[in-house]
């Protein structure tokens, strides 16, 4: 996984402000690996931008690069005093106009750890928590489920 130290982010988010937005990023750009579902945060209070390092890693630059854009026309908007919220009208032309993401693409990977199967009817069931399986029967037939193979 390739990620760039968060000096080399801040100047990579600030060349897509003045190259998309025509202004200037005067504030902080960082990493944040806490972040799980989103690709990237704007901060109202100190206006600074949490970006996930994973979406890079996981999806590249264009994807990496439409969720800056994403996060830029939020601080833009913001300070402009412009309505900077996804349902915003304003928010949903800027972001259309400079080309950006409105959602993170889902994950690559799913790990499932264990897959079971209904001894009756085939079903497969793939889950990444360990099921009782005395205490779970199958949806389709509630026959009982027995563990095929644990990861």
């Amino acid at each position: 996984m390739v990620i760039l130290s968060n000096e080399a982010l801040q100047d990579f988010v600030e060349s897509q402000s003045l190259t998309y937005f025509k202004r200037p990023f005067s504030h902080l750009a960082v990493w944040n690996k806490r972040l799980r579902s989103t690709g990237g945060r704007y901060h109202l209070n100190d206006h600074h931008l949490d970006f996930n390092p994973r979406v890079l890693a996981d999806h590249g630059w264009t994807v990496f690069a439409g969720i800056v854009r994403h996060e830029l026309c939020h601080y833009h908007l913001h300070l402009t005093g412009k309505g900077y919220r996804h349902s915003d009208q304003d928010f949903k032309d800027l972001l259309q106009q400079v080309e950006g993401l409105r959602h993170v693409p889902s994950p690559k990977i799913i790990h499932h750890k264990y897959h079971y199967r209904c001894l009756e009817c085939g079903q497969d069931f793939w889950r990444q928590r360990r099921l009782d399986i005395s205490h779970f029967v199958c949806g389709n037939c509630r026959s009982k489920i027995h563990l095929i193979k644990q990861m």
